[in-house]
């Protein structure tokens, strides 16, 4: 990208889509679109059109879309598949219609099956069933990656898509109903705190495994893969660091300064065992994620505790 090109980021106001505004405009991208207030109702396929035909991007990330942990899952299948299933069948035929030079599609992986080989590979999406607890969500984040691909392989589109890995990051939303783990951990956890509560219980056994990644290093990642990578297949993009949930509510509790007891609550479902990505694709193009874990963590309570 030209650091004068103007550049469309879709979902300004979510966690992803503002740290990759930050890390644009911290790279010296200086014609960037996409901030709060600033954009249209990307649920309505004429507003979008019109936004496009006034605006004339040349480079869109696609970050907008509702998303949420394993209890907003269940509890909001229908609004959580339709929002994200109409946003991109509005932003990408619109990208396409008004000459947009390159699009990157942010999927989720979620979209892998629920028991396929660890860590995750591009080759196993759609091999296997995915897990049912995000099952719609799921299938709207891939058909995103199936219309890019349909887009390169009839009009030669350069429409690409990137499953990242969990993230997190001081803007996240930190409600205990809808969030997901690291913030929901994050609330509770201080909230015990506040009150002295003698006990904080945890969804699930604690046991699976999840790669989380720090919000601005994956904002730089979805950059330098704008930047520098062109196939129709999906690219992983992670940092390569996985941990137990257990360990993660362990090192929360450090942080946040908590001295009470965590009990773990197996009868609520604990998601997929494992979700890691294989990014050695991205990693040795040159890549690799910035910030310490820990060092990531306490950034994030900073932000929960401004908020």
């Amino acid at each position: 990208m030209e650091k004068n090109a103007k550049i469309y980021v879709a979902g300004g106001q979510t966690l992803l889509g503002a740290a990759i505004l930050r890390q644009l405009t911290q790279q010296g991208y200086e014609n960037v679109i996409g901030f709060l207030g600033t954009e249209p109702e990307l649920t309505n396929a004429t507003v979008v059109d019109r936004f496009f035909d006034r605006e004339r991007p040349e480079y869109v990330f696609v970050a907008a879309g509702k998303s949420g942990g394993i209890r907003a899952n269940q509890k909001y299948p229908a609004e959580l598949m339709l929002d994200n299933l109409l946003i991109e069948c509005n932003i990408i035929p619109s990208a396409h219609r008004y000459g947009v030079k390159k699009l990157l599609y942010l999927g989720s992986s979620c979209s892998y099956p629920k028991h396929c080989s660890q860590p995750m590979q591009v080759e196993s999406l759609l091999t296997g069933v995915l897990e049912t607890t995000n099952e719609a969500y799921a299938i709207a984040k891939i058909a995103g990656m199936k219309l890019c691909q349909a887009y390169h392989q009839q009009y030669g589109s350069k429409f690409i898509s990137g499953i990242p890995a969990n993230y997190f990051g001081p803007e996240d939303d930190f409600s205990l109903e809808d969030s997901h783990v690291i913030p929901a951990l994050i609330n509770k956890m201080h909230e015990a705190k506040v009150t002295e509560s003698e006990l904080v219980e945890i969804w699930g056994t604690g046991k699976p495994r999840r790669e989380f990644l720090f919000a601005d290093d994956l904002a730089d990642g979805c950059i330098f893969v704008m930047n520098n990578y062109d196939q129709p297949e999906p690219i992983n993009i992670g940092g390569g660091l996985d941990i137990s949930i257990k360990e993660l509510a362990v090192l929360i509790k450090e942080i946040v300064g908590y001295s009470g007891e965590l009990r773990f609550d197996p009868t609520k479902p604990d998601g997929m065992p494992l979700k890691a990505l294989d990014s050695e694709q991205l990693i040795s193009m040159g890549w690799q994620s910035k910030t310490p874990f820990r060092q990531a963590l306490f950034m994030t309570y900073q932000g929960f505790l401004q908020k």
